[in-house]
C-alpha cells in the first residue's frame, strides 16, 4: 500500500530542502568571500588580530584597512598603516553594521566580522 504524504507535509518537505540548499549556497560564497578576502590582504596572518586604536601603526592596521576596503564603505581606506580618523569613523561604521558597540577599537569580534562580514549594511555611511 502506497504511503500517502499529505499537502502540508509536502510544502514543509519542500521548504525544508529550499532552506538547507540557501544555507548551504551561503556557507559556500561566505567561505570564498572569507578566502578571498585573505588574499587580497595579506599583510599579516589571518590570525593575528591584536588590539588596534586610534593612532596605532603597522602591518596588522594595514590588515584592518585593507579588509575594511573590501567589504565596502566609502571613501575607501588609504593602506598606510596608520590608524587614524578616517580608519576610526571607517571602524565605527562597520561595528556599527554589525551590532557590535561602536567603539573605534578593533578587537576579537571586530576582527571576526571584517573577515567574515554580514552581506549587507543598511547603516548610512557617516558623511
Amino acid at each position: 500500500m502506497p504511503i500517502r504524504i499529505g499537502v502540508p507535509d509536502m510544502i514543509r518537505r519542500k521548504c525544508a530542502a529550499l532552506g538547507t540548499a540557501l544555507l548551504t549556497a551561503g556557507a559556500l560564497a561566505t567561505t570564498h568571500d572569507a578566502a578571498a578576502a585573505e588574499e587580497t590582504c595579506s599583510y599579516t596572518s589571518s590570525t593575528d588580530r591584536p588590539a588596534l586604536t586610534y593612532m596605532n601603526t603597522g602591518p596588522s592596521v594595514k590588515q584592518a584597512q585593507c579588509l575594511s576596503n573590501v567589504w565596502g564603505g566609502v571613501p575607501k581606506l588609504a593602506v598606510d598603516g596608520v590608524f587614524d580618523s578616517a580608519t576610526s569613523k571607517k571602524i565605527i561604521w562597520i561595528q556599527g553594521c554589525h551590532g557590535l558597540d561602536r567603539t573605534g577599537v578593533v578587537e576579537e569580534s571586530t576582527w571576526q566580522v571584517l573577515y567574515h562580514p554580514a552581506p549587507d549594511c543598511y547603516d548610512p555611511y557617516p558623511g
